[in-house]
């Protein structure tokens, strides 16, 4: 396939298909799996930073240290936008967000509508870090699409919870977050084109992806992981995360650059 055609592709698959694994979540009360979906999502993450987007990025710029500080500058970005309620989303199930309160409690000030910008604001963005991903390396762009469909499903149930105690209803939820979902193929057909003449943005695009994902695995999923502190589900965790690892690593040796 063409890089255009990968991009499309692949941001059709992050956006879509991790709505519909989030709806059998979120719309069939299947919660307890959430937890390890979230642990796997953590080594995704990660894996797919450290193996292969950093890298990526620093091979590709002939200046180390500003790939470093667009990573720094961009995990303060994160923060910032996580203050104003714009980036922050629930992933792990013992958010306040899926315990039983009243709806005021469960929105916490944030109505349906702010969600559904949110998701689409984040969707638009990891369009772009796909198509940035997908012009530096064919494999780069699959293993980086791969890592923003684990993380994009437990963030999607967390957005359905939200909507459904909001007082939508479960079609209505499901249809809003479709179509918000599609954003994410805009931002990859955007970036495609507007990167094609700038390729130097490139690294400094894929440093930032590096920042977010990193953000979200550290800041978001893995503190939710602290509040199970027996060893069973210590050990789970730990297993799912190398696991997680081990997908990315394994994608680098079936395909290879």
């Amino acid at each position: 396939m063409t890089t255009f055609a990968w991009i499309v592709v692949a941001s059709l698959l992050a956006g879509v298909l991790s709505i519909i694994a989030a709806s059998l979540f979120a719309l069939n009360a299947r919660a307890q799996y959430l937890g390890g979906l979230v642990s796997y999502a953590i080594g995704a993450l990660l894996g797919a930073v450290f193996l292969n987007i950093l890298p990526e990025a620093i091979a590709m710029s002939s200046a180390v240290s500003s790939v470093s500080a667009t990573v720094l500058l961009g995990i303060l970005l994160f923060f910032t936008l996580e203050k104003v309620l714009i980036w922050r989303h629930c992933h792990h199930e013992h958010c306040e967000l899926h315990e039983p309160h009243d709806v005021a409690a469960h929105d916490h000030g944030r109505s349906g509508a702010m969600v559904i910008v949110g998701d689409t604001f984040h969707n638009f963005v990891d369009g772009i870090i796909i198509a940035a991903a997908f012009l530096a390396d064919t494999h780069l762009g699959i293993v980086t699409s791969l890592a923003i469909i684990a993380h994009e499903i437990p963030q999607e149930v967390g957005d359905f919870a939200v909507l459904l105690n909001s007082g939508y209803t479960k079609l209505r939820a499901f249809q809003m977050n479709l179509v918000s979902s599609f954003a994410t193929l805009v931002g990859g057909t955007l970036g495609y084109f507007a990167l094609q003449d700038m390729q130097i943005l490139v690294p400094y695009l894929l440093a930032l992806a590096s920042s977010s994902m990193l953000y979200i695995a550290v800041a978001d999923l893995i503190p939710g992981l602290h509040k199970r502190t027996q060893m069973r589900d210590t050990v789970q965790q730990v297993l799912l995360i190398s696991a997680g690892v081990a997908t990315v690593a394994l994608l680098g040796i079936l395909m290879p650059e």
